[in-house]
């Protein structure tokens, strides 16, 4: 189908339409607005008030792409290249994950916890991907050295655009953490946070298509069989370089909170705490080794 004309009455009008049978109206509103805006430079209140203004060919048929995409599922923050994070502009390709609000919530704990500190705290993140971790980090912490690796060179290729653009100065290196060989080339840390893959394969067919389709599997998947595999060597790297008192953070699964506790315990790690996220579910781990 084409759009009828190129007035952004029409445009909006063919766009909700065309999505209405795929996504919920709260969801058709949404891209909408970030796509009409990402655009035409028009934000919600100013698209109510230009239903006659038009819009250039070159425009529609951007806009047009963007509604194709949508209707294969395509997740719209690879569609624009970006995203926000923790008040911060992120770029996003299919290299890395969309950051999640969950992970908003992993940071703002380590804030909360820090952000009264004097002295000056080394912190790594493991498993970087898009670098939102760290940066946002950076930018609340300021007495703080970062660190950031990551097995995937694509994604540390968005990781350090994504520094650069909100100018910040993190360390990144590319390191597989199984490589426990190469742990010693990194120095001693305050702080060991990660948000690894801990989605069980079992768990695929409850996803949604934009996931499963779009972002990649290697930041995501575990084996059934090995479903904490990446907390148990994390938790091995955090043993061996953490500074006396330092501290663990974990994104994880909800259905494996106690069981990567008893891990972490195993381990020698004490005052562990799990936090549940916004919707009530165990998502976050702190340990103290």
């Amino acid at each position: 189908m084409r759009i009828p004309s190129n007035k952004i009455k029409d445009i909006v009008k063919f766009f909700k339409e065309e999505l209405q049978d795929l996504y919920d109206e709260r969801e058709v509103k949404s891209f909408v607005n970030l796509v009409m805006q990402e655009f035409t430079g028009l934000d919600y209140t100013q698209l109510l008030m230009s239903d006659d203004k038009t819009v250039s060919e070159s425009v529609m048929l951007k806009i047009k792409f963007a509604i194709n995409d949508l209707k294969v599922y395509k997740p719209v923050q690879y569609i624009l290249g970006k995203t926000i994070f923790y008040d911060l502009g992120f770029i996003v390709n299919p290299s890395v994950l969309i950051p999640r609000p969950e992970t908003e919530e992993l940071v703002h704990w380590i804030i909360s916890d820090y952000k009264n500190n004097l002295n000056f705290i080394d912190i790594i993140d493991i498993g970087t991907g898009s670098g939102c971790i760290p940066v946002a980090l950076k930018s609340n912490l300021e007495l703080s050295k970062v660190f950031a690796i990551d097995i995937s060179k694509d994604a540390l290729k968005v990781a350090e655009l994504n520094a650069l653009k909100n100018q910040m100065d993190i360390q990144f290196r590319l390191l597989d953490i199984f490589e426990t060989e190469k742990w010693s080339q990194l120095p001693m840390f305050d702080i060991v946070v990660s948000n690894p893959p801990y989605v069980c394969e079992s768990e695929k067919e409850q996803m949604q298509a934009n996931v499963l389709e779009y972002e990649p599997h290697l930041a995501l998947f575990v084996d059934n069989d090995n479903p904490l595999i990446y907390y148990n060597i994390i938790a091995d790297f955090a043993r061996e370089k953490l500074k006396p008192s330092g501290c663990l953070y974990f994104e994880i699964n909800e259905s494996l909170a106690y069981e990567t506790i008893e891990l972490l315990e195993a381990k020698g790690f004490f005052k562990s705490e799990i936090r549940k996220d916004m919707q009530g579910k165990n998502r976050f781990i702190k340990s103290v080794y």
